[in-house]
């Protein structure tokens, strides 16, 4: 038995089988620095010859202490850190913590401000499903198709840079509304990426959705049951293409997603291919919520009235002395909270993003707890890869879509 084997069987002796503790199955370390397993993770592979007979996932190497420093900065310094955590979807996550400090304060959102947000979060859910298809295309070898969805995704990141002056790490969301209001040249930059992305979701199924290689590599593979899912706490596109038709914008409507039509793709498969279909009839609602939002969207202001909370408007600051001595408190000292605790979740492009905040009466809050979907959804890969090759392992874990910032925080 190798000194690796000796090592896992004392850390993980009471999950793998007898058979690991005789030798008669290898232990196998995948990660923690494999190039395709989406993020710094280990996964301990219990092999008999190539077929999985368990695996264990092991996280931890990117741990942050996010939610541990956010508990340190008053409620609006804090919110920066969110865009670190699910970096494939940082204006999610943004918009997650300022819903979660909106319902403790009890602060309202002006109606253009939400439309923007709308807009701007299934953009995100866009971007982020163009990384994961790209990326799982270039898992099992598609590689054009890693080229064409980075192609669409640049258009996405250039209209991020366009509002906030940045392409990533927004921080475009504040509680109370947004940073700013989005410049002139916001409309034609969004109508430019809409006219063309449809045409574009249909190249994408012409190279994979009827391709004999793909189908071959994806289909029947990592089953997962309904009931497995649910009672995993699996949220997102890989429960409903396991058939349960649960969607936080439908069920939990926020921000106003009940004037929006749309469809919640629903499958009953449940394997690495229905995750694929679910994931591309994303884009296309997604793409129509961005129409609808934009057609629709208000004129008004683009943040609270309540100086209480919100900063003063940069041009009240150079006129105005009150003006500015509020600024200047608000970001040096923060805003009070009351002494509660409340829970608030979005429908994140990997599943249920909910945010537990408490505050204690001062400016910072007391504790601050993430409901990430990427955790829950890994915990249910040790059941769905057993019996598969070693070879479809990248397939299935691609297919559940996580991200390690998500679960190391």
């Amino acid at each position: 038995m190798s000194q690796i084997e000796e090592v896992s069987i004392a850390k993980f002796k009471h999950l793998v089988s007898e058979r690991a503790l005789t030798g008669e199955t290898m232990l196998l370390n995948m990660g923690p620095q494999h190039p395709s397993t989406h993020g710094v993770l280990r996964l301990l592979l219990e092999l008999d010859g190539e077929v999985i007979v368990n695996c264990i996932p092991d996280v931890g190497f990117l741990h942050t202490g996010i939610e541990k420093n956010m508990e340190a900065k008053t409620y609006q310094k804090a919110e920066v850190m969110t865009d670190r955590l699910d970096y494939m979807n940082p204006l999610g996550n943004n918009l997650a913590y300022c819903m979660a400090v909106e319902k403790l304060v009890d602060l309202d959102v002006p109606a253009r401000a939400q439309g923007l947000r709308v807009l701007l979060v299934e953009l995100q859910r866009i971007a982020s499903h163009l990384v994961w298809l790209g990326t799982s295309g270039l898992d099992l070898a598609a590689m054009s198709m890693f080229m064409y969805c980075f192609r669409e995704r640049e258009q996405i990141l250039d209209i991020f840079e366009l509002v906030s002056g940045q392409r990533m790490m927004t921080t475009y969301f504040r509680p109370g509304g947004v940073w700013r209001d989005v410049p002139v040249e916001f409309e034609k930059a969004v109508r430019d990426f809409t006219s063309i992305f449809s045409k574009r979701i249909d190249e994408y199924e012409k190279l994979l959705t009827k391709n004999p290689l793909f189908i071959d590599r994806t289909v029947g593979l990592g089953k997962l049951d309904a009931s497995v899912a649910l009672s995993f706490g699996v949220t997102g596109p890989p429960l409903r293409a396991s058939g349960v038709d649960w969607d936080l914008r439908k069920a939990r409507p926020y921000m106003g997603y009940e004037q929006y039509d749309f469809n919640v793709p629903v499958l009953k498969d449940g394997d690495v291919y229905a995750r694929y279909l679910v994931r591309i009839q994303e884009l296309r609602e997604s793409l129509k919520i961005v129409d609808q939002a934009l057609n629709k969207l208000p004129l008004g202001p683009v943040r609270s009235a309540n100086r209480k909370f919100v900063p003063p408007p940069r041009s009240e600051i150079g006129v105005d002395m009150e003006a500015l001595i509020h600024h200047f408190k608000l970001w040096t000292e923060g805003f009070s909270a009351p002494k509660a605790s409340i829970y608030s979740a979005i429908e994140s492009p990997r599943g249920e993003l909910g945010v537990f905040l408490e505050g204690d009466g001062g400016p910072k809050p007391y504790r601050i707890h993430m409901r990430t979907p990427s955790f829950d959804n890994l915990s249910v890969l040790s059941q769905i890869v057993k019996g598969h090759l070693v070879a479809d392992l990248v397939a299935i874990l691609s297919s559940i879509d996580i991200v390690l910032g998500d679960i190391d925080r």
